[in-house]
């Protein structure tokens, strides 16, 4: 998308992310690239953010990135590491914290008349995260704001439209980083604020023209948010040139295959159901260990769906529903500084017999933004607010080897739980729930009579992006209708569980 933007340079911090969705969030367009990256041609760049860092400007780790070009030139917000940086490495110093300060402060001082700090009050609340400190402000520096413990909380460069802050603008916690931020990429760089939605849909459409032409698109729908919302964007672009593949892998929710396809008659759109359920539980007989069980999943799907893509003459094209998050962690897998992120299914790793070129309509948007370019195409919001769920689908959340009773069993579960978050109104104010099968068996006692039968696991919670989690504390009367629902219909479970564990140390999913 040939566009101006804000290049936000990542040290490994975090909370990158976090900046760069606060910055869409005020309708401007922004990149994310590893600090030893930066792209060649700064001609749309029209302001940088240096990102925090888990190092050191002081260790023998120093993240040195190339800014002779953007220093000075462009404008320039360094964050936490970044402002240690530009003072430690331009005539001032960083030392040791004597308070290492983290969590909660206040803005004990603001310099007045400063377009940086415009509309906002003494003692604003700001999240500190570091445990170095500015003790001296780099040449040329000007001091904008303190806070009790740290002296040099915020500070720019006389001359230059360069800042730097200790604190973290982009965290819910800063009370008023939002308009900081605003004040950085509006006010002093003038940053146009045009990236919403609308915009998003006409520029992708139109790209997709010009790409795709006539050509033939094949895609496999899974029924959630991103594929559904990439199917609409490709078939506004090319119509009856797009072929929607949904395939029944046995393991989706109750119902769900049916319910899928009808949601989607009315929507225009070219699909087709593969019910292969049977060949799933077929290959994956047997099989316990839970990554032996994702590659079998995943295998299988790509043999139908590459036999069903087969039956389409000449299709040339293949969507993926790559999001944003997607490529900046598999970005940083190859290279950038926060190596330790996961790479991810979505992005490469498709099998060479495919012959398939990729369009990947989302990757630049996050996935409050695709809702949003859901809700601007018109998609229901039954579809758009529907929560994650997992590729390999219950396979992972049958704990052990998966059977065709097990999943029956998962399926009932989980039908009474999910009905009972929607009928209760907890459904929308939920990221993710769903129930676990344990390979566990407890005694009970039904009508007088010894059972020995499954527990399962019911599991609900809160994020913003799925990389941290918070459980979310269900009321108890639910939590007892619901368990209540479950042992008394469905034959073979005697034991509820409720699962409080956040993430991290906990996953999302118990496998």
């Amino acid at each position: 998308m040939q566009q101006d933007y804000v290049l936000i340079l990542d040290f490994g911090s975090q909370y990158t992310q976090l900046i760069a969705r606060r910055v869409r969030e005020l309708n401007i367009y922004c990149e994310i690239h590893p600090y030893n990256k930066i792209p060649k041609s700064l001609d749309r760049v029209k302001a940088v953010i240096l990102s925090g860092s888990p190092n050191s400007v002081r260790g023998e780790q120093v993240l040195h990135p190339d800014l002779s070009n953007i220093k000075g030139k462009i404008p320039l917000l360094a964050v936490c590491y970044g402002a240690q940086y530009l003072a430690h490495f331009s005539g001032g110093e960083v030392a040791e914290s004597n308070t290492r300060e983290y969590g909660r402060a206040n803005l004990s001082y603001i310099k007045g008349g400063e377009a940086f700090f415009e509309n906002i009050p003494w003692e604003s609340q700001v999240w500190m995260s570091h445990s170095d400190t500015i003790k001296h402000l780099p040449t040329n520096g000007l001091l904008l704001a303190s806070t009790r413990d740290v002296e040099n909380a915020a500070y720019r460069i006389d001359g230059e439209d360069t800042y730097g802050i200790q604190f973290h603008p982009e965290v819910y916690h800063s009370k008023d980083g939002k308009q900081i931020l605003s004040n950085f990429l509006v006010n002093i760089a003038k940053v146009s604020q045009t990236w919403t939605s609308e915009s998003f849909v006409d520029s992708t459409v139109a790209e997709l023209k010009e790409t795709l032409g006539n050509d033939k698109v094949v895609l496999g729908l899974s029924g959630g948010v991103d594929s559904s919302v990439a199917a609409v964007l490709l078939h506004k672009a090319i119509g009856k040139n797009l072929y929607c593949i949904f395939v029944n892998n046995g393991l989706l929710r109750k119902n769900e295959f049916e319910s899928v396809l009808e949601q989607y008659e009315g929507m225009g759109l070219n699909v087709k159901g593969v019910d292969a359920s049977a060949l799933f539980l077929k290959n994956l007989e047997g099989i316990s260990e839970p990554e032996a069980k994702r590659k079998s999943i995943g295998n299988t799907f790509i043999d139908v769906f590459d036999d069903e893509a087969h039956q389409i003459q000449d299709v040339k094209w293949l969507v993926q529903g790559t999001i944003y998050p997607d490529v900046i962690e598999s970005v940083s897998v190859n290279g950038g500084p926060s190596a330790t992120i996961k790479s991810h299914h979505n992005v490469g790793g498709l099998p060479d017999f495919m012959k398939l070129k990729v369009i990947e309509p989302l990757k630049s948007i996050f996935k409050d933004e695709v809702r949003r370019v859901g809700k601007t195409l018109g998609i229901s919001q039954d579809i758009l607010g529907r929560h994650p769920y997992p590729g390999p689908g219950l396979g992972i959340r049958i704990l052990g080897d998966i059977t065709a009773e097990k999943v029956r069993m998962l399926q009932e579960v989980d039908y009474i739980f999910i009905n009972g978050l929607k009928e209760h109104g907890l459904y929308d104010s939920i990221w993710q729930a769903g129930a676990m099968l344990l390979p566990v068996n407890s005694v009970g006692v039904m009508g007088d009579e010894r059972t020995y039968e499954k527990v399962v696991a019911l599991r609900a919670v809160e994020s913003t992006d799925g990389m941290t989690a918070d459980w979310v504390d269900l009321p108890y009367k639910f939590l007892q209708k619901i368990s209540n629902q479950i042992i008394n219909n469905v034959k073979g479970v005697n034991r509820v569980v409720y699962d409080i564990s956040s993430k991290p140390p906990a996953t999302i999913e118990w496998e």
